[in-house]
């Protein structure tokens, strides 16, 4: 078929019309496909539960299944620079734990993401941590266990899900504020820490409550305190760190879904709505409660502008508590 010039720019218009209207009419359906959800950290810490959480309640209002697929060690590095590198579809997403996302970055020699590499999506969960040690140390208190270790300075080994990771900070921050000496002993994630402390191979944590909940009803590990600035619910006799005498080490972790930076503003107004929906929901919001953590929806300016504020606050903690770089 021969075309004169005119007859070949019209089909030409025509055909690339056709084209844009196929490429929003793709866009405005998303998602057709199962979403990924990298997680920083191995399976049983908050990061983890969280993404679970999210993802089982998510996929029946997203309208298709969402996975969640663990993605520990590195400092967070390694699943962040998975979710950096993934195609900016909306469809690999990034369940992150605030202690990666602002203090990490203070703590890495060489720098393995940008915080432009990604765009905020929501909040999911917020939670103080606790003080958690194993059920035959023999304290029973905050101001037992300073005591304890300032009598066996050294002795006194405490499990983190890595260095820089806010258990890390914590850790530094109760030493710093007690006048105390601890052995800090980084893990790949909260989980395998929190084996080990079962075990017996370390004497305390810091963690938000979720996975100890069901050790600490069983009567296998003792909370000392909450690093928030109210009580838990979930744990309504223990004190908060400042009710015990020691203010000033207060850390909460946040949990929230990034996205690769170029990702569509409309697929991720989409996915920011879907998750508000889901976390606003009372039984979330209970079964979040129930775990010693807060369903905490936040909207991406509103997140963006937590991570701005909590990159700064951390740095100066770092300084302060003289943490080194790996």
């Amino acid at each position: 078929m021969n075309l004169n010039r005119k007859q070949f720019t019209t089909l030409a218009l025509a055909a690339l019309a056709l084209g844009t209207i196929g490429s929003a009419g793709a866009q405005g359906a998303y998602p057709t496909k199962t979403v990924t959800m990298v997680v920083p950290t191995a399976a049983g810490g908050t990061t983890d539960l969280s993404a679970r959480m999210l993802a089982q309640a998510l996929a029946p209002v997203l309208g298709q299944s969402v996975v969640v697929d663990n993605k520990g060690g590195g400092n967070g590095n390694i699943a962040a620079s998975i979710v950096k590198r993934a195609e900016a579809d909306g469809y690999t997403l990034l369940m992150q734990y605030s202690g990666y996302h602002v203090i990490s970055p203070h703590l890495t020699k060489v720098a393995q993401w940008a915080q432009s590499d990604f765009q905020p999506v929501a909040n999911v969960i917020s939670a103080p941590q606790i003080i958690v040690v194993r059920a035959d140390l023999p304290v029973k208190t905050l101001p037992d266990l300073i005591a304890y270790a300032k009598a066996n300075p050294g002795k006194l080994n405490y499990a983190s899900s890595g260095n820089g990771s806010l258990q890390h900070v914590t850790g530094a921050m109760l030493e710093q504020q007690g006048g105390i000496r601890m052995v800090h002993v980084p893990y790949k994630g909260t989980g395998p820490a929190l084996q080990d402390l079962l075990g017996g191979q370390v004497d305390l944590t810091f963690g938000t409550a979720p996975p100890f909940m069901p050790h600490i009803a069983a009567g296998k590990l003792r909370v000392l305190a909450v690093t928030g600035k109210q009580r838990l619910p979930s744990l309504p006799d223990v004190p908060t760190t400042a009710e015990a005498g020691y203010p000033k080490v207060d850390a909460t972790s946040w949990f929230a879904v990034f996205a690769p930076a170029a990702v569509p503003k409309a697929v991720v107004d989409k996915l920011t709505a879907d998750i508000r929906t889901v976390v606003q929901n009372a039984a979330f919001q209970q079964k979040a409660q129930e775990q010693g953590a807060t369903a905490d929806y936040q909207a991406p300016a509103q997140l963006g502008d937590k991570v701005k504020a909590d990159l700064a606050n951390w740095a100066s903690v770092v300084k302060s508590s003289k943490i080194e770089a790996e």
